[in-house]
């Protein structure tokens, strides 16, 4: 069976990079304490759109429409199958859920609604 990736763009203000950074890394603690293979947070440093076969590719700030105050974060999970993506995230969101419950002022260190996200079966893979 081929492994599946959860994957995420998102737009983090420069402000709140720590604070985003802090939030990622319990997230990860709990994804892997509940089964996924790997996990990364990965924080744009080089977006500037490169010329690809005559044709210059999109920025990435371009397609997050992030201003020159926000930071550019492209984060991904990996599982063994999209079943085991499933299961894992099931236990994720049952105990988010309970820790939700006691933060329901805590804002989020970055706008949701500005989030991509999206399940990917690997189809290569090296």
């Amino acid at each position: 069976m081929a492994k599946y990736v959860d994957g995420f763009v998102l737009v983090v203000p420069k402000d709140k990079v720590d604070e985003y950074k802090k939030m990622a890394e319990g997230g990860r603690d709990m994804w892997i304490k509940y089964g996924a293979l790997e996990y990364y947070e990965c924080r744009g440093n080089d977006l500037v759109p490169q010329e690809m076969g005559g044709e210059k590719a999109r920025a990435f700030t371009e397609m997050a429409e992030a201003k020159s105050d926000e930071t550019v974060w492209f984060s991904f999970i990996v599982f063994k199958s999209k079943e085991h993506r499933d299961e894992v995230n099931a236990k994720v969101m049952e105990e988010m859920n309970k820790q939700m419950e006691g933060n329901k002022d805590m804002s989020m260190p970055f706008d949701m609604k500005r989030m991509a996200y999206g399940g990917f079966q690997v189809e290569v893979e090296g």
